[in-house]
């Protein structure tokens, strides 16, 4: 087939304020070098929303030039909670307040709107899967992941053979939610962390922002009194001051930053035990920093990452980059999949 005949897909990635487009070509891969934004309107509700993206879908492809005849499929991802198939739980979710969306089919209601096949992800998913191709380029059906993506919550995937490993209902890669061992991390005194989805002692508990808000800040400001965060007005606004804190030495945030990768470690330990993975990739704000403290701590991940002899030798750790274009790219990467069967 002649290239100016060759098909493409678009990435549809859906955010809490913005959605990003990209247009992934199998034969000359993205045609789109950055982000491509425009607003979500997801707290309008699905009805707005779906209608926002289809302008999104429309927009990228005027920027690229692409005709539509040529868009094979559509891959979209979202935040969760949503089942395999993209439909939103009936508990609805933070980005997805509007009673609306509650049970709602955003994969399939997309799908009717562009009148073309729709592949749907979670945005932990496709971010682990582009992750997962960027590092192992061509020999990425030979090998597998695991993603841990620290931001409000704590995001990720398992990515084997290069695809994402979904679970029966769609629940798989779930990190955030996995029990990790508390002896040795927490300190003396330290209570048992509590995450948002009623589980104690998960890695979101300790590895999100979310962590440092509810559990993680509370306890070091009572171990340094009289600290600057401790007087912040919110507690949100203090948790979201941490690093900025951590970057100029401080060492209450450096207490915390080290809790997060000993979680994080403890996390791998037990992929390491369940899946094997080829490599371990960390992506979000506990990266997003000066290079010394993301190698410090991503040191810090692997020193708490206890593995076989064996593993330990091929094993490889490397960090998330281009994360705020990851979702687009892993939904697209994912429909290509979809479309060739592989």
């Amino acid at each position: 087939m002649p290239r100016e005949e060759s098909w493409v897909v678009v990435g549809l990635d859906n955010g809490g304020n913005s959605n990003n487009a990209t247009v992934l070509d199998p034969e000359r891969g993205f045609l789109v070098d950055g982000l491509v934004e425009s607003q979500s309107r997801v707290q309008e509700g699905p009805e707005v929303a779906v209608q926002a993206l289809t302008l999104a879908f429309d927009g990228i492809l005027e920027r690229t030039g692409i005709p539509r005849e040529r868009v094979r499929a559509v891959g979209l991802d979202s935040p969760g909670p949503a089942s395999a198939e993209g439909v939103i739980s009936s508990r609805g979710s933070t980005n997805f307040a509007h009673a609306g969306w509650r049970k709602f089919d955003f994969r399939g209601a997309l799908e009717e709107r562009l009148r073309l096949p729709v592949v749907y992800q979670n945005d932990g998913n496709a971010a682990a899967l582009y992750a997962h191709h960027v590092f192992f380029g061509e020999e990425a059906l030979r090998h597998s992941s695991v993603s841990a993506i620290v931001g409000t919550g704590l995001g990720g995937g398992v990515i084997e053979a290069g695809r994402i490993v979904k679970g029966a209902a769609g629940m798989a890669g779930e990190l955030g939610h996995v029990h990790i061992p508390m002896q040795g991390l927490l300190q003396e005194g330290q209570p048992l962390p509590r995450c948002n989805c009623g589980f104690d002692g998960d890695v979101e508990s300790i590895a999100s922002l979310t962590g440092i808000e509810k559990n993680l800040l509370p306890y070091w400001l009572t171990r340094f009194k009289g600290h600057e965060l401790g007087v912040v007005d919110s507690p949100a606004r203090a948790a979201m001051q941490v690093r900025s804190f951590w970057e100029r030495g401080d060492p209450l945030a450096g207490r915390i930053f080290e809790q997060q990768a000993m979680a994080i470690g403890r996390l791998f330990t037990i992929a390491a035990n369940f899946t094997d993975p080829s490599a371990y990739f960390i992506g979000g704000g506990v990266v997003e920093t000066k290079p010394e403290l993301r190698e410090r701590f991503l040191a810090k991940v692997r020193e708490n990452t206890v593995l076989r002899e064996e593993q330990a030798r091929v094993a490889r750790f490397a960090i998330v980059a281009d994360l705020d274009m990851a979702g687009a790219r892993g939904a697209a990467i994912a429909a290509v999949q979809t479309v060739i069967g592989r």
